[in-house]
């Protein structure tokens, strides 16, 4: 073997590019198409691949919806343009079975999900793998902005370099065997560079609008597919206050997230409470929404489950000192990670506010905007910085 062949490539994969074959997972977007186009340009043996993951007749011209309708064709526009071999594959049987399904049920049990992890956790990670290794290919690429950097015989996830476009939060799921496989060309890109690589390769969907994260609700009403799978969150119920005041009724715990603020229906029992009020608590099983001020929502800290680590070794029993995110809008903030009772805990160094059950809690190595992943989990419960206690009124009543 000469020295020559074990150099690696922009992929870090051993050989020249044009050795290599490497599956686009392509949703119709400019990201993906970007990512196609580049790796065609440096020589790769590139295959795009599509996910028809919904019935696309109602979100077939509809902006910022993804993997159907308009978007299969835009993919095929851009592999057409671009020289390569497309295939469409029907996943909507496994869509509605894993994720549509999933999200309701999470709705009914009073949780705030999030689709996307669910989507990579159980099919663009799974059985577009699977896919990738039928037509042999030595990875999958996608459009995701994320970095991923080779640590030794493993690789490691890292933010992108883009905080804005950061999409860690979505692929804290990722395991060890899948980073193996996986690269995310656009890591260290920008959004602005990225659509000014589009113009120069002509891809049609060079200024398309950037998809949505509930990409199969077609009228961005999500109560109206959660009603229909999962009827039981449209059980009416109460609405009291943290004191124990009845204050009015709903029409299901599916129209209401930890932290709301509006939409809550309370009128001049909500004007009468004196300062406004924000849903703080979802008891699924009694139908019940419990509301209270701003500060009843800090949080403590929370108990995951289905936790996956990527990070170094092995997570440790002991106390970690890590940074965590608990929404994807939020930056990190310091949290210490342990196991208590056999159940994961974070606790956060100071409280975090408006934390929902189902949401996921993301593991860092820091703060700093290109940091490490560590993993992370989902929410299972959270506990209250300073428990709530009825009035003398509402407890005599």
């Amino acid at each position: 073997m000469s020295a020559g062949s074990t150099l690696l490539n922009s992929l870090d994969l051993p050989g020249a590019p044009e050795r290599c074959r490497v599956v686009v997972a392509m949703s119709g977007g400019v990201d993906s198409s970007v990512v196609a186009a580049l790796l065609k340009e440096q020589g790769y043996d590139v295959i795009g691949v599509t996910m028809q993951l919904y019935d696309h007749g109602a979100t077939e011209h509809r902006p910022g919806s993804c993997c159907a309708g308009q978007d299969i064709f835009d993919a095929r526009q851009a592999a057409a343009l671009l020289g390569i071999p497309h295939y469409v594959l029907d996943y909507e049987t496994r869509f509605r079975d894993k994720v549509i399904d999933a999200f309701a049920q999470s709705y009914a049990e009073g949780e705030t999900p999030i689709p996307c992890v669910t989507c990579n956790q159980e099919l663009k990670f799974t059985d577009l793998f699977d896919v990738a290794r039928d037509l042999g290919a030595d990875c999958l690429a996608t459009g995701h902005y994320i970095a991923s950097r080779a640590e030794g015989a493993e690789r490691a996830l890292y933010r992108a370099m883009d905080p804005d476009r950061d999409q860690s939060y979505f692929l804290f799921a990722t395991t060890r065997a899948q980073l193996q496989m996986l690269r995310f060309p656009l890591g260290e890109m920008t959004k602005p560079e990225v659509r000014e690589h589009a113009r120069r390769f002509g891809l049609p969907n060079a200024d398309k609008a950037d998809s949505q994260d509930i990409c199969f609700v077609p009228t961005g009403r999500y109560s109206d597919i959660v009603e229909r799978l999962a009827p039981q969150a449209a059980q009416p119920g109460e609405i009291v206050h943290i004191d124990g005041r009845v204050l009015g009724r709903h029409s299901g715990v599916m129209h209401f997230t930890i932290g709301q603020r509006r939409g809550l229906g309370l009128g001049a029992a909500g004007a009468s409470a004196g300062e406004p009020l924000y849903v703080v608590k979802i008891d699924a099983a009694k139908a019940r929404v419990t509301v209270g001020p701003r500060s009843a929502l800090a949080t403590r800290r929370v108990v995951l489950r289905d936790v996956n680590w990527i990070g170094p070794g092995e997570m440790a029993d002991a106390g970690r000192e890590i940074a965590v995110r608990v929404r994807s809008t939020r930056p990190p903030v310091p949290a210490i990670l342990e196991m208590r009772d056999g159940e994961i805990v974070v606790e956060f160094v100071d409280d975090e506010s408006g934390v929902a059950p189902g949401q996921a809690c993301v593991f860092y190595d820091s703060a700093e905007p290109r940091a490490r992943v560590l993993g992370g989990g989902f929410i299972r419960s959270t506990e209250a910085a300073t428990p709530a206690v009825p009035s003398p009124r509402a407890a005599a009543g």
